[in-house]
């Protein structure tokens, strides 16, 4: 029988790999994750859509994180979306109240998601948008993008030709980072993650 040594890399066998997840445990998502409008507020829009694979097919397991400014353009700095009561330790959510910008939802059977926000204002020279990123199976690194929403003013059409980011794409690839309209304050945003039609993605360094 060989003797395998840790010291000595020849004599250690390959083990099979890990899966890769996505394994969303304690707090992945939260209850209310996608509800980052406060109730009531006039400015909220309803975002929704689906995540898709390579090969078209809806994932029902896909996990989106959101950020988003407020209609004043501002990032907000408020605490709150994972309350917990001081005492027990139970779960509390949000307080209805105080506008995060940010969500946390996960895809459905079906491979949808959904979310209530506040539509941002914009910030400097970039056309208003929301941030979001991307966790899905086979995913070994999360995967970030934008949604930009549509508008039939001028105001909105100066700001989408001046965006840095949206100006140096081609419209083909320009339009896979627009949401559609669907009237009633609800944008409809779906993801493909490979393939045709392939969402743009962004990288930072």
């Amino acid at each position: 029988m060989t003797r395998i040594d840790p010291s000595r890399p020849e004599t250690v066998l390959p083990t099979p790999s890990h899966t890769v997840g996505p394994f969303y445990g304690h707090a992945l998502p939260f209850p209310g994750g996608g509800d980052i409008a406060p109730a009531g507020h006039p400015a909220t829009v309803t975002l929704q859509g689906y995540v898709y694979d390579g090969a078209g097919a809806p994932l029902p397991d896909a996990f989106l994180e959101l950020w988003g400014a407020g209609p004043d353009g501002r990032v907000p700095h408020t605490d709150g979306s994972m309350r917990r009561d001081p005492a027990t330790g139970g779960f509390l959510g949000r307080n209805g109240v105080e506008f995060t910008g940010w969500g946390r939802v996960q895809t459905d059977a079906d491979g949808h998601w959904t979310a209530r926000t506040l539509r941002p204002g914009a910030r400097g020279t970039s056309a208003p948008y929301v941030s979001v990123c991307v966790f899905a199976r086979g995913l070994l690194v999360h995967l970030f993008t934008r949604i930009y929403l549509p508008g039939d003013d001028p105001a909105t059409a100066a700001a989408f030709a001046a965006d840095p980011l949206l100006s140096r794409l081609d419209p083909a690839r320009r339009d896979t980072l627009i949401a559609s309209d669907d009237g009633a304050g609800t944008y409809r945003f779906d993801i493909r993650l490979q393939g045709e039609g392939e969402t743009v993605f962004l990288e930072f360094q």
